[in-house]
C-alpha cells in the first residue's frame, strides 16, 4: 500500500469517525453531563453543531497530511556541493523524490559552518517544504560556537538516515604505517595535523586521539576537507581525520596512506585496515552521521511521513549499495524521537570531551 493511499485512507477514516459521532449524539441520545441530548432541542442543536464545528475544524489539517506533498520539496544541505553531507544527501533525495511523487531538491547553503542553512532552516514557514541535513559537524560546531543556533530548540528532527566512519590518513612521505608507529613518531617530534575546519567533527575527534594517546600535535584548521586534503598529498601537513568518501580515491592512487579506521568495526570498503581501538587506542570511536530535521513548529503528523517516506527509501537494495560504494550505511529504522535522542546523546558527550579538554581557537 503507497503512503499517499494510507494517508487518504487515514482522512477518510477521521471524517467517517466525525459522522459516526454526530449521528450517535443524535439519535442514540448519548448522556452529557446532566443532559440526554435528542434530536429536536435547542441544547441537542447546540452539541450537534459543535460536533459538526469539530469534524471540521479536524478535516483540513488531516486532508493536508493526506494531500501531502503537492509541491516540491527543499532540503537545505549546509555545506557546499562534493561535500560528505551533500553527497549522502543526494543519494536519499532521488529516491525520496518517487516515493513521495514530488520533486525533493537539495539546496546547498555553505557558510559558516553550516550556520547559513540551520538558520535559514530554523526561521523556514513550517509547512513541510522546507527541511534540511543535520550532521555531527553541525552538533560540534553549535558547542564550539561556531554555528549560533540551538538546534535541540530550533530544530524538530525528523529520522537519522545515514553514518559514515572516518579514516586516519598520512601523507606519503612519512614513514608510519600504523597508529603505534603515530604515537610513536609523535612523542618524539610533534606532527602537524590538518582538519576541515575549528570545531569540527575531525578537529575533535583528532584532539581526542591525542588526549587517550597522550602526545602533541599542531592543529591548522581548513575551509573544508578538499583543500586539507590538497596539503596533506604535498606534504605541508602530515596526517587528518576525513571520511571514506573523500579518502578512498586518494587511498587507492596512493596519494594518501591510510592507516586506520576509526568506527568501532572495520569497515566494508577496507576490510584490512585496523580500527583504531584494536591498535592500541582503546575505545577510541568517532562517525560521521548524517539526518533530516524539519522547523520547530512543523506538524507532527508532517514529519511523521516524511519519517516513513525516508525509511523505505532507506530500506531499498540500490540505495543501500550506492552507500555501501562511499563506505556509509543506512541507519536502522528509527523514529523522530529516538532522533532526538541520539542527537542529546552525541551533544552530551563532546560537552563532556570539552570538559575534560578545553580548546580555544587557534
Amino acid at each position: 500500500m503507497s503512503l499517499r493511499l494510507r494517508r487518504i485512507i487515514l482522512a477518510a477514516i477521521s471524517i467517517v469517525i466525525g459522522v459516526v459521532l454526530t449521528w450517535a449524539i443524535v439519535y442514540i441520545r448519548i448522556p452529557l453531563g446532566p443532559v440526554t441530548f435528542g434530536f429536536g432541542t435547542d441544547v441537542e442543536h447546540f452539541a450537534l453543531s459543535n460536533v459538526v464545528l469539530l469534524a471540521l475544524s479536524i478535516a483540513p489539517a488531516v486532508a493536508q497530511t493526506a494531500k501531502y506533498p503537492v509541491k516540491p520539496i527543499r532540503v537545505l544541505v549546509p555545506s557546499p556541493p562534493g561535500s560528505g553531507s551533500d553527497v549522502m544527501t543526494r543519494a536519499v533525495t532521488q529516491k525520496l523524490s518517487e516515493r513521495l511523487g514530488q520533486t525533493v531538491v537539495a539546496d546547498n547553503r555553505a557558510g559558516a559552518a553550516g550556520a547559513v542553512a540551520l538558520e535559514t532552516l530554523a526561521h523556514a514557514t513550517p509547512d513541510g517544504y522546507t527541511i534540511g541535513t543535520l550532521s555531527g559537524q553541525n552538533v560540534t560546531g553549535m558547542l564550539m560556537k561556531t554555528v549560533p543556533v540551538d538546534i535541540p530548540n530550533a530544530l524538530a528532527p525528523i529520522s537519522l538516515m545515514i553514518s559514515q566512519p572516518y579514516l586516519l590518513v598520512v601523507t606519503p612521505g612519512l614513514p608510519i604505517n600504523s597508529v603505534k608507529e603515530l604515537v610513536a613518531h609523535a612523542k618524539a617530534k610533534p606532527l602537524i595535523y590538518a582538519s576541515s575546519g575549528f570545531g569540527s567533527v575531525v578537529h575533535l575527534g583528532m584532539e581526542m586521539l591525542k588526549s587517550m594517546a597522550g602526545v602533541d600535535m599542531t592543529h591548522v584548521p581548513y575551509k573544508g576537507s578538499g583543500l586539507s586534503m590538497i596539503d596533506l598529498m604535498s606534504g605541508r601537513v602530515q596526517l587528518a581525520i576525513t571520511n571514506t568518501l573523500t579518502a578512498t580515491p586518494l587511498v587507492r592512487s596512493g596519494r594518501i596512506r591510510a592507516i586506520a579506521v576509526t568506527s568501532p568495526q572495520r569497515t566494508k570498503i577496507m576490510p584490512d585496515l585496523p580500527t583504531v581501538a584494536e591498535s592500541g587506542i582503546a575505545g577510541y570511536e568517532l562517525r560521521s552521521w548524517y539526518g533530516l530535521v524539519a522547523p520547530k513548529k512543523m506538524p507532527p503528523a508532517l514529519i511523521l511521513s516524511l519519517n516513513q517516506a525516508i525509511t523505505a527509501v532507506l530500506a531499498a537494495p540500490e540505495v543501500k549499495e550506492r552507500l555501501a560504494a562511499d563506505g556509509a550505511e543506512a541507519a536502522p529504522p528509527n523514529t523522530p524521537a529516538e532522533f532526538r535522542t541520539m542527537i542529546a546523546g552525541e551533544i552530551a558527550r563532546w560537552s563532556a570531551f570539552l570538559k575534560r579538554v578545553p580548546l580555544k581557537l587557534d
